[in-house]
């Protein structure tokens, strides 16, 4: 481990903070957060949390919405020198219980509304101690949120010295296992990071900038937010969890918002929306999609909505977006055009190298296809407790990402296809293995394959294919559904079920994925999708 001393990130609220006191750092509704607000306010979590006997190092796994809680747990979670375990709210119960457990966290912050994730966590994580629960109707005699706050108003100030390496946040991102892995996030890899956006995704923002998190905070939507605090950006939350591309727009309106974070499947829904058409969006620099491949027809039309605005990135949680790049001067509308730069994921970012190398971890000739890999400081410090994968994932001093690709003679990387199963679903990574487990354990079902397939609406969606077992009633896609509700968060459920007699097979006895995907198409399970 690197011990050289290092900026602890939570720097970035403290200057901001100190540079800009009165300027609005958080919106939501009719509620304003000035800098200075919300600084104090992380300096009381940080002083409660230690009062509970947290410390340097402790895991704090958070379960929330997107609201002032969330955007603050981040902060004195960093301050602390803890690192932070964040949750997609859409989880199930049981899902959230094996981030509490795999990570042993030692204190769970939650909002109400989830109590049946916060008791999941407590019978799951043997060393969670304390259970803080955010909003109204706290349990009875419970760790209240804002009373904790109210009680630590006037603590001092308190930040950790922290280590390069140190880590402040469990990025959980699932492998081929289905299994979600925690990818450690440090403080020196998160401040080349933070620079390297600022760089290249939304160069020249400053605090009269303003930014709008249309995603959970939890992921790619909250890295953004570190950006929006370091230059003193505000970030408006949406009101509720629903996405409304009409209240999007009208937001976007109100706060002059300059750029946003998002995924293809959001950027499409917004355009295709008539609220487009009704509302000012001028004030808009940059529009981040990354996620998901774009279709070239989404692609002009959002370009011919929104002017040239788009900015698209290419990265997993491992390497924090860190890897391509392709500017807003780098799109065009118009197909003739070369700076249109059709199906590329753009350039390597700055300070990063690409290569797409074969299997012997040897340099591909241009234009070949290989796995693509990565190195530089975006590059994560591993997976939290899982040797095994760390290995694997970093051989031969590159990050692997399983992905397969192409370079082009000037360095710009085309993606065409993965070396696993996953699939892109609105953004989010789906690995069908769990699901096909899952699956398996109905009594109805002998054998299963669930990959995933293009979607004009979501980028790509599941499809399984079921083989029935003999001697039982016969399952349909209600029961299966039925039989996954509570045990998978339904971004992950297929949105077809097909039933055959049986699946093909190699010699080995194992299902071929390849040949189901072809007899979908060849019986006309799954119709093509033009790609525009």
């Amino acid at each position: 481990m690197n011990a050289a001393q290092a900026c602890n990130l939570a720097q970035l609220l403290r200057q901001t903070a100190r540079q800009f006191p009165d300027r609005p750092g958080l919106i939501q509704g009719d509620n304003r957060w000035s800098w200075s607000q919300i600084d104090r306010r992380v300096d009381a979590l940080v002083a409660a949390l230690h009062a509970l006997g947290l410390q340097k190092g402790d895991c704090i796994l958070t379960q929330s919405r997107n609201n002032l809680a969330m955007f603050e747990c981040a902060w004195a979670a960093f301050r602390m020198g803890c690192v932070w375990v964040p949750t997609n709210f859409r989880l199930t119960p049981q899902e959230v219980a094996y981030l509490g457990e795999s990570s042993g966290a030692r204190a769970m912050l939650v909002e109400t509304c989830f109590a049946g994730h916060a008791e999941a966590v407590q019978a799951a994580a043997p060393e969670l101690k304390h259970v803080v629960w955010i909003g109204a109707d706290a349990p009875a005699g419970s760790l209240d949120y804002e009373a904790l706050l109210a009680r630590h108003a006037d603590a001092p100030a308190a930040e950790a010295t922290v280590a390069h390496d140190d880590p402040l946040w469990f990025f959980y991102t699932s492998g081929t296992t289905g299994k979600p892995k925690a990818a450690i996030l440090t403080h020196g890899q998160m401040g080349f990071v933070v620079t390297n956006h600022l760089a290249d995704l939304i160069p020249g923002t400053t605090e009269t900038d303003c930014s709008i998190a249309v995603a959970p905070l939890s992921h790619g939507a909250g890295i953004h937010a570190l950006l929006n605090v370091a230059r003193g950006a505000a970030t408006v939350l949406l009101p509720g969890e629903k996405m409304d591309p009409a209240v999007v727009w009208q937001l976007i309106a109100q706060h002059r918002v300059s750029n946003l974070f998002t995924v293809p499947t959001i950027v499409k829904l917004l355009v295709e929306h008539p609220a487009v058409d009704q509302c000012d969006h001028s004030s808009l620099r940059h529009v981040i999609y990354a996620g998901a491949p774009m279709y070239r027809a989404d692609q002009r039309l959002a370009l011919q909505k929104l002017g040239p605005v788009l900015v698209q990135y290419f990265g997993l949680g491992e390497v924090t977006g860190c890897i391509t790049v392709l500017p807003a001067h780098m799109h065009s509308a118009d197909d003739a055009d070369p700076n249109a730069h059709i199906g590329s994921c753009g350039r390597p970012r700055t300070g990063m190298e690409v290569a797409v190398l074969d299997a012997e971890m040897q340099p591909v000739a241009t234009g070949e296809i290989g796995e693509i890999c990565v190195r530089g400081p975006a590059v994560f410090a591993g997976y939290h407790a899982n040797p095994e994968a760390t290995a694997k994932a970093l051989r031969g001093g590159w990050f692997h990402t399983g992905d397969l690709g192409r370079l082009d003679a000037r360095g710009l990387l085309y993606i065409t296809g993965r070396e696993s199963d996953m699939y892109i679903s609105g953004g989010s990574n789906v690995y069908p293995r769990e699901c096909e487990e899952l699956l398996l354990t109905h009594p109805g079902v002998a054998e299963v394959a669930v990959l995933g397939v293009p979607d004009r609406t979501w980028g790509e969606v599941g499809v399984a294919v079921v083989v029935r077992r003999e001697g039982v009633p016969a399952v349909n896609a209600e029961t299966l559904l039925a039989h996954l509700d509570g045990h998978l968060a339904r971004y992950r459920w297929p949105r077809q079920f097909v039933f055959w007699d049986a699946l093909p097979k190699s010699g080995y006895g194992k299902i071929t994925k390849k040949d189901v995907r072809a007899l979908l198409y060849e019986r006309g399970d799954v119709m093509p999708i033009d790609a525009g």
